[in-house]
């Protein structure tokens, strides 16, 4: 059995020895080019015992892969055609396969390489300034949209939809050498179990044609479609050492229209529709609004008993809410460091219908104006379980701090502090919170593999 790390150093040492299938250890590169070295290192399996995803058989990715199913991708035509050559029906392939992503794969690219643009996409009968004009609610009322705008808009996201949602099947791994971009899509993982994804920069996942929802909140909302990454309906999911970020597109950029921000980003990584055994791990967040959505409904059904996530070893940096949002799930988040900041931020943890979060070990440094009573937001929830965390604010020295007590302290009603589990799966095990920031600083993110 491998020794369990607890310090900085030798978590930075487990990190580049976890052990994986080693096969085709030649030297030189594989059939389609992919070096021996980076090989070993994208055949990498999930540790034993680290997190929900290890549970039973564990998730192994694309180990397995034959010689012909390593291959090397630099644009979105390679990337369909390694995951098995249609997007449309890849979410189906279940052969084992390694993706090496090599460069920055466009979403918006087309099969000879040409980018299009949102104009190409839309439906000839779609235009935004005609859809302004037709549902502002000064004219239209605050009532959903209907009519043959709106279903031109409909339209038109289906269009985006078949050209930037990349479809994943089961027994994939998908990794990024040093510098490796995903930008403007979404990786679906839907009905796909046992995938692993690492090492990648996901980039400006942008909806071309925004829902204006009139009846979200008091004064309505525009809504997007697209996550960054979206699990749904899969098992065994293993999300590693990615950077998530909106680039040089952000929500702050984006224009006004009915008095509210036209919302052009959805998710970074939601987890919903019954998926669970999920590990999130020494992944990146910055400078994103809605981050990570676990369970889409409150209603109560299929979810119960599902949406089992283990986060450990992230960095929430300048991110303003679903850190993450929690529906029915037993969800772990433990040595996580919260670097918040800004006068959107809303919440760090959101407590959902029948959720089971248990905080430990986190580290939240805080900007002006945020105040520990914030970083809970009860959306229905009853109970949450908070222990050992840290937070670093108002100048002061660092200081433990008890979640709960502080948002009932300024809440009501008051949440419990139990949320009836204790995690069992955690290699690594948790570090003191005061420690989280010099093991999640250097370690969390894309470009800390060696591939």
């Amino acid at each position: 059995m491998r020794p369990r790390t607890t310090g900085a150093a030798l978590v930075a040492l487990s990190l580049l020895l976890t052990p994986g299938t080693a096969a085709h250890a030649a030297p030189g590169r594989t059939a389609d080019g992919v070096p021996r070295a980076v090989e070993r290192v994208a055949r990498q399996t999930l540790p034993a015992g680290d997190g929900w995803a290890s549970e039973g058989p564990g998730t192994t990715g694309g180990a397995a892969a034959g010689p012909d199913q390593v291959h090397l991708v630099r644009s979105r035509a390679d990337l369909v055609r390694a995951l098995g050559g249609d997007n449309a029906t890849n979410k189906s392939n279940a052969t084992p396969k390694v993706i090496v992503v090599d460069g920055v794969v466009d979403g918006f690219a087309a099969d000879d390489g040409g980018l299009r643009g949102c104009a190409d996409l839309a439906d000839p009968e779609y235009s935004l300034p005609a859809y302004l004009a037709a549902y502002d609610p000064a004219v239209w009322g605050m009532v959903p949209p209907t009519g043959p705008l709106e279903a031109a808009r409909v339209r038109s996201v289906a269009n985006q939809t078949r050209q930037t949602q990349i479809n994943v099947g089961p027994n994939t791994t998908i990794v990024g050498r040093r510098g490796a971009v995903l930008t403007g899509l979404t990786l679906m993982i839907d009905g796909a179990s046992n995938v692993i994804v690492r090492n990648l920069t996901f980039d400006d996942a942008r909806d071309c044609f925004p829902a204006w929802s009139p009846t979200d909140g008091a004064t309505g909302n525009w809504n997007s479609q697209y996550d960054q990454v979206s699990v749904r309906r899969s098992e065994h999911v293993w999300v590693d050492h990615n950077t998530f970020t909106d680039g040089d597109n952000p929500d702050s950029a984006q224009p006004v229209y009915f008095g509210r921000p036209y919302q052009v980003h959805d998710g970074s990584l939601d987890i919903t529709h019954t998926a669970s055994l999920v590990t999130v791990s020494y992944n990146r967040f910055v400078g994103r609004d809605k981050l990570m959505l676990i369970g889409s409904s409150n209603t109560v059904g299929p979810d119960v008993g599902r949406l089992k996530v283990t986060l450990h070893h992230n960095l929430f940096d300048r991110v303003l809410q679903r850190l993450p949002r929690v529906r029915f799930g037993q969800v772990d988040v433990y040595n996580n460091w919260y670097r918040l900041a800004g006068d959107d931020f809303a919440y760090a943890i959101g407590v959902g219908v029948q959720s089971a979060a248990y905080v430990e070990n986190n580290y939240f440094t805080l900007g002006v104006g945020i105040a520990p009573a914030d970083l809970l937001y009860d959306w229905g929830g009853t109970a949450v379980t908070t222990r050992g965390n840290w937070v670093d604010a108002d100048r002061a020295l660092p200081r433990p701090v008890d979640l709960v007590a502080a948002y009932n302290a300024t809440h009501d009603p008051d949440l419990g502090g139990d949320a009836g589990w204790t995690p069992a799966l955690r290699a690594p095990q948790a570090v003191p919170a005061p420690l989280v920031p010099l093991v999640v600083g250097p370690f969390a993110g894309a470009g800390r593999l060696p591939l």
